[in-house]
């Protein structure tokens, strides 16, 4: 007797667990891009006489504090104890302290470039990073990307400069420089600077993309690793600051812990990006980020939107298209 197999049903339960990963695929971006659009009009709403009212750098130690319970927490119900549990190769966990030492390094970086920049301009050149990025992607993780790819990831770097410049207000620029002195300024030590940043920012992103993907190890094990490292480091950074600024926990309130537990979600959703996706996923993530920033600073904070910000909007979807088409 012949046995012919049920094709059809295997290729539909085929059709079907594709489509089920590509919803999983796109709720997670939604929510990542929810989340980082949401960072910034949260942080405006905590300001009390046009200043933050808690302590930044305590703020990212307790981000980082966070992640490291719901990672202790996810592995402990998931019944990988035995593997904390066994002895730790330096070879193994000492890689995991790069990363946080790039992104420290960075955030001071941040701090440090205001001096030498305004921050429109801080936030036009900061979209090299893309860039830089995709290069590094390109280069250290062997990913060869196609010329439509390097098209749409350039669309995406003129998308943020685009939204960058329909947020200044350059109606009145004459007044403006009388009253409060020039507007857009940048010197060669803060151009070097941003070039540094972008440079770090994208070899931390694709670095700890090759950590993750290199050792079979589960996530949540991976992820204590890291925020270990970020607590120590940014704890010490923090510390060292406590004595000229706030109290570690001074200002905190409801929101302010919104914010934490948000960030903290973000942070390990970009891990599992980073394990089972692509590193290049992370800069639509952000790009797309500003444009829910735009609409819920409009909707919040009533600052207003222009015409003009239907550009950056058209160049990202048009980038997503040409990439992953």
């Amino acid at each position: 007797m012949i046995v012919i197999p049920n094709v059809g049903s295997t290729s539909s339960a085929r059709t079907r667990r594709h489509w089920v990963k590509r919803m999983q695929w796109g709720a997670l971006f939604g929510l990542m891009v929810l989340i980082y659009g949401s960072h910034a009009p949260l942080i405006s709403l905590t300001k009390v006489d046009g200043q933050v009212p808690f302590n930044p750098s305590s703020c990212v130690v307790m981000i980082e504090f966070t992640k490291l319970l719901i990672s202790l927490a996810t592995l402990v119900l998931t019944g990988g104890t035995s593997a904390l549990q066994a002895p730790q190769r330096l070879v193994l966990v000492a890689p995991y302290m790069v990363p946080a030492l790039l992104y420290a390094l960075n955030n001071n970086l941040v701090v440090l470039m205001q001096a030498f920049m305004d921050p429109s301009s801080y936030q036009v050149l900061s979209n090299l990073k893309i860039a830089s990025t995709a290069l590094l992607y390109s280069l250290c993780l062997g990913k060869r990307l196609r010329l439509v790819q390097w098209v749409a990831l350039g669309l995406l770097m003129a998308a943020g400069v685009c939204h960058t410049y329909s947020s200044l207000d350059l109606g009145d620029h004459a007044n403006a420089e009388a009253e409060e002195g020039p507007r857009l300024h940048v010197t060669a030590w803060g151009l070097f600077l941003v070039l540094v940043y972008c440079f770090v920012s994208g070899l931390a992103a694709v670095y700890t993309e090759r950590v993750l993907k290199s050792q079979k190890l589960p996530l949540s094990l991976q992820n204590i690793y890291l925020y270990v490292f970020g607590v120590v480091i940014n704890g010490l950074s923090s510390f060292s600051l406590v004595a000229h600024e706030k109290s570690f926990l001074e200002g905190y309130s409801g929101l302010v812990w919104v914010i934490i537990a948000g960030q903290a979600a973000n942070g390990l959703l970009m891990s599992v990006v980073l394990k089972h996706g692509s590193g290049i996923t992370r800069l639509f993530v952000i790009s797309c980020s500003m444009l829910v920033n735009a609409l819920l600073s409009w909707g919040i904070l009533g600052l207003q939107l222009t015409p003009f910000f239907l550009l950056p909007v058209s160049m990202i979807g048009l980038a997503a298209y040409l990439y992953y088409s």
